[in-house]
């Protein structure tokens, strides 16, 4: 009886394996952002779940395992979420906070786990037996994915971005077609080193198998000897893999080596205010007081210094355009004569906007940019007309928050700046558009203040990509850090502390470069999505029933 149980246990305990190995590679890519930041991981990390997919593409088992891995790399990347909670400063009581914050981690990781579902069972149905399509379809699905996600509301954890702000090298190739770039090396990577092994697996079978009939004796003997040569961990997939992987790293250096160019008469000075307001402040009357204060005394000292413009965060003076004028901060605009960019709150008829106002040096309003991409749940209901009775806004507001204009530009005394307001940093299409436009530099607002430091480093991650992709400086002013000045090649020039209130000048350069994703777009996707598609269909003319590795 108890070797039965013990048996049904092992049983159990062997069926549950390919799950448990995927949750777990999928946590494993979730540990290459911050707060732990092991990169490297990403290089072997989709591994298990591609050998999982491929060695039970017979059946349906290879969907879970994908799901699962999904799960596992957004819910641990994205664990900042959770930092929402309490919202009691947003008057949303404690356990509906709890609910909300539950429901918005949840929810992104289980769309991370339908990804990834998608991303099997196309890459199985299309791929077939022959490796190296599996690697041309999962790479190329991987990145049409990615295109399209990254094209809605919710967007965040790109495989790109699993390598900021440690891997410059590698992020160098977002110059060539954007962050699908790196991604596409990392699949591909990770692909070859997965069809590698599958193709050992199938190689020990088949001795196994010849060996034990008695059938084909010499060819027994012939894949036994190359499985007990001193070579035998070798083939041709892993060789490729680091062939592959160094040359793109070679490939990432020669952009990463060359010099930045900088002209006495491109140079800006530019002053950053970090004002350190806690976001439960906000909304009173201390917290405005505060945030007067901190941003008033912090551009005086930054005027004294000889700054020509100074940049605030994202929200700095919580209040409507119409009250602006009569801020002390504008008023210090107005004395010193250095320009400014506030953010604030502008108006849309009932509605209103999160946005950055550029003063000049006579304190008056010459440009503005409004936020673009809003933050499901947090500054905008999806379906309002179904979840707006269930989920209140969490606005502190009592206006309707609606998005800016998706071909915005953001023209300014010193020529046009690229504009971001915190969650656009994760689209760099954004950043692209406005490059293209003529945009000069990167101006990044942010307020992070809400969450763990683990978000608004992995949003410096991001403004790294995006400065690197469009070959810019950036400035990036936030409310609580972090803080930070960029240069084009995506090396941090200087970076805040967290939770403090500081102030800081530095040189960025206006730059009119326009590297190929500026001018093509991400053209590499759809040239890797046309590509296997027509892999696809020659493999099938030519001989459908053929197995071929």
């Amino acid at each position: 009886m108890q070797k039965k149980q013990n048996k049904k246990q092992g049983e159990r305990l062997t069926a549950s394996l390919p799950y448990l190995i995927a949750l777990a590679s999928g946590i494993l890519m979730g540990l290459t952002v911050a707060p732990v930041g092991a990169w490297l991981l990403a290089w072997i990390a989709l591994v298990p779940l591609w050998v999982l997919v491929v060695t039970s593409a017979k059946s349906k088992n290879q969907f879970p395992p994908a799901f699962l891995w999904g799960i596992g790399y957004h819910s641990v990347a994205l664990f900042w979420i959770t930092g929402i909670h309490p919202m009691t400063w947003l008057g949303v009581p404690w356990l509906p906070s709890l609910a909300i914050t539950l429901f918005c981690w949840g929810f992104i990781s289980v769309l991370g786990g339908i990804f990834l579902t998608i991303w099997a069972a196309v890459m199985v149905r299309l791929g077939g037996q022959k490796s190296w399509l599996r690697i041309l379809i999962g790479t190329a699905v991987w990145c049409g994915l990615e295109s399209l996600w990254s094209a809605g509301p919710l967007w965040w954890s790109s495989l790109a971005y699993t390598q900021s702000p440690h891997n410059l090298v590698i992020l160098h190739l977002g110059q060539l077609s954007g962050p699908n770039t790196v991604t596409a090396a990392i699949v591909a990577v990770n692909g070859l080193i997965a069809e590698g092994w599958t193709n050992r697996l199938l190689c020990e079978t088949l001795r196994e198998r010849a060996a034990s009939r008695r059938e084909d004796a010499k060819g027994a003997e012939r894949i036994s000897s190359v499985f007990s040569a001193p070579w035998r961990f070798v083939n041709k997939y892993w060789v490729i893999a680091t062939g592959l992987l160094i040359t793109l790293h070679l490939i990432g250096f020669i952009l990463y080596s060359r010099p930045i160019v900088q002209p006495p008469e491109a140079a800006l000075k530019v002053g950053i205010v970090q004002g350190n307001i806690p976001n439960r402040l906000l909304r009173s009357s201390e917290g405005f007081r505060r945030a007067q204060e901190n941003y008033t005394n912090g551009y005086l000292t930054l005027a004294d210094q000889g700054v020509d413009a100074v940049l605030t965060p994202e929200g700095a003076l919580p209040i409507f355009q119409r009250n602006l004028m009569e801020t002390a901060l504008v008023a210090a605009v107005k004395k010193k004569g250095v320009v400014a960019w506030i953010g604030a709150f502008g108006e849309r008829g009932d509605s209103y906007t999160i946005s950055l106002f550029t003063f000049n040096s006579k304190g008056e309003i010459v440009s503005r940019y409004d936020k673009a991409k809003l933050v499901p749940l947090g500054e905008y209901i999806p379906f309002e007309g179904i979840l707006g009775g269930i989920i209140q806004r969490l606005s502190p507001l009592d206006a309707h928050q609606v998005p800016g204009s998706a071909n915005q530009v953001f023209d300014t005394p010193f020529g046009r700046a690229i504009a971001s307001i915190c969650y656009e940093s994760a689209f760099g299409e954004q950043f692209r558009r406005q490059a293209a436009a003529g945009g000069q530099f990167i101006l990044s607002s942010s307020n992070d203040a809400h969450y763990t430091a683990s978000m608004p480093f992995q949003h410096h991650a991001q403004d790294i990509m995006r400065a690197i992709e469009t070959d810019r400086w950036s400035a990036r002013a936030t409310n609580t850090g972090y803080s930070a000045f960029v240069d084009p090649h995506g090396r941090t020039l200087w970076i805040s502390g967290y939770n403090t209130y500081e102030t800081h000048a530095d040189t960025i350069y206006r730059r009119q470069t326009q590297t190929l994703y500026v001018r093509w777009d991400d053209w590499l996707t759809s040239l890797l999505l046309i590509c296997s598609g027509g892999a696809r269909l020659v493999t099938q003319l030519s001989d459908p029933n053929k197995i071929s590795n």
